[in-house]
């Protein structure tokens, strides 16, 4: 895998496991309420936070695909490849349902990784 690719997906990877240590381990914080545009109250509500952190799970699942295929699995390029696409879907997915400022915090990067990925194939 070139460079240039394996740099931006790790950097997709991190902001995804910021996402899950926001999720999982800092519901409640203010930088929980900044990222996400949620206020405490509603981010107190134990459901709540049951369902973001179970999010914040899945967000790990995405960041541990893409450094598994950048660094050990055999076809890396085509295990990055996947991992980046259901990242650019959940984003796409999450601006429209949710957030259009998810579309633009975790699709921008990871679009730029998939193209950048196309490029140096």
């Amino acid at each position: 895998m070139h460079i240039i690719p394996l740099i931006l997906a790790v950097i997709v990877a991190i902001e995804h496991y910021y996402i899950l240590y926001l999720e999982m381990f800092q519901t409640t914080s203010p930088a929980a309420q900044r990222s996400f545009g949620l206020d405490k109250e509603f981010l107190d509500d134990p459901r709540v936070q049951t369902l973001f952190k179970n999010q914040g799970l899945y967000n790990g699942f995405l960041a541990t695909g893409i450094l598994w295929g950048a660094f050990f699995a055999v076809n890396s390029w085509s295990v990055v490849m996947f991992f980046i696409i259901c990242v650019v879907v959940a984003a796409v997915y999450g601006g429209l349902t949710s957030s259009k400022s998810i579309l633009i915090k975790q699709g921008i990067p990871a679009i730029i990784t998939l193209v950048t990925l196309l490029i140096f194939r």
